[in-house]
């Protein structure tokens, strides 16, 4: 039980490979291994040897790591730019910190959470940023493709755009980390790539 693997909605989970030894065949440009694993049902694995499950798939690509980082680096830019859209407020994040002693002491009992929780609201993009959204995410369609000389660019933005949503993207194409993604329509998405 306590090595269970549980997913309670559906998420895909991403991580990267620098593999030291094994190459794709003879190309001379570094490329990584894309691993990911993803549910469309809630799955609760106990034990691997007799588990099987028509909603669980998993997989890699191989991707040129020159790629990767240049696309990460644009997402970066772009999360920036969707940062700059929303409009200020209080509800940008979630987590508030007590500014004096009488107010920690009224709330000791109350245990905040120390990272805050993204701006999940659909952001309204500018003409700028929407054709930047494009090029990012055309990128994206292009490398996760299994053809990706047969990848159109995007004319419309496939998902809800959320700082959340970038951010989750921003994460996914980021080497040195992984990330799970559960967003609705960006796991639908990426699935379908």
């Amino acid at each position: 039980e306590s090595r269970a693997a549980n997913a309670s909605t559906k998420e895909i989970n991403i991580q990267w490979y620098i593999p030291p030894l094994a190459k794709p065949s003879n190309d001379t440009e570094t490329k990584v291994l894309l691993l990911y694993a993803y549910n469309t049902k809630p799955v609760k694995i106990s034990n691997i040897k007799i588990f099987s499950s028509m909603s669980t798939f998993s997989g890699h690509l191989w991707i040129p790591l020159a790629r990767i980082i240049s696309l990460q680096k644009k997402l970066s830019t772009l999360k920036q730019q969707v940062e700059m859209l929303i409009p200020i407020s209080k509800s940008l994040f979630s987590a508030s910190e007590p500014t004096s002693f009488f107010e920690q002491s009224e709330t000791l009992e109350r245990i905040p959470s120390k990272e805050p929780k993204m701006n999940v609201a659909k952001v309204h993009l500018d003409e700028k940023t929407q054709e930047m959204a494009k090029r990012c995410l055309s990128e994206v369609k292009a490398l996760l493709s299994v053809v990706p000389a047969l990848s159109v660019p995007l004319t419309e933005i496939p998902f809800d755009v959320t700082l959340q949503s970038i951010a989750s993207l921003e994460d996914m194409f980021d080497p040195a980390n992984g990330c799970v993604i559960t967003e609705e329509s960006l796991f639908d998405w990426i699935i379908s790539l």
